[in-house]
């Protein structure tokens, strides 16, 4: 574990460059703007790109709690993306015949043909960030090992 920096006034650790949090907020809101701008002329937004592809990724329809936990996306944000990607005729949404609680989901002919569009944009984005592949593998993997060991510590505290 990491141990505290103490600067000659004792409050190094306040530094705001000293923040972890802020360091992960700037860069997820900046590759985000990226996403945005490459997104916008295909009419989808970033949440409603991490939807199509956790749908695509499955090859069958999923549940709307399997979508959210393959994008970390809460019940509340999730619900209206999902509403205006059906309504715009990307996905398609139906009741589960057994439990009316369960809704499927599953994206539509129009949805899949946005796949090789969607490659391309996912293409621009690594062009544009000024690390090279092997760098985006180490962050995303260091990023995903902190993800699920800080999730599976929630969950145990939680029980």
């Amino acid at each position: 574990m990491a141990k505290a920096q103490i600067g000659s006034d004792g409050f190094r650790d306040l530094e705001i460059d000293a923040q972890l949090c802020l360091a992960l907020q700037t860069g997820a809101s900046l590759v985000t703007r990226i996403y945005r701008r490459l997104l916008d002329p295909l009419g989808l937004t970033h949440p409603q790109y991490l939807i199509l592809l956790a749908l695509w990724e499955s090859g069958r329809p999923l549940t709307m709690g399997e979508i959210g936990r393959r994008t970390h996306m809460e019940t509340g944000a999730l619900t209206p993306q999902v509403k205006r990607m059906e309504a715009s005729g990307l996905l398609t949404r139906r009741r589960d015949a057994e439990d009316e609680r369960r809704v499927w989901v599953e994206p539509t002919e129009a949805g899949w043909s946005l796949r090789e569009k969607v490659l391309g944009v996912r293409c621009q984005v690594v062009e544009r960030l000024p690390l090279s592949g092997a760098q985006i593998a180490e962050l995303r993997t260091i990023l995903q090992t902190m993800n699920a060991d800080m999730e599976a510590a929630e969950a145990a505290n939680a029980a």
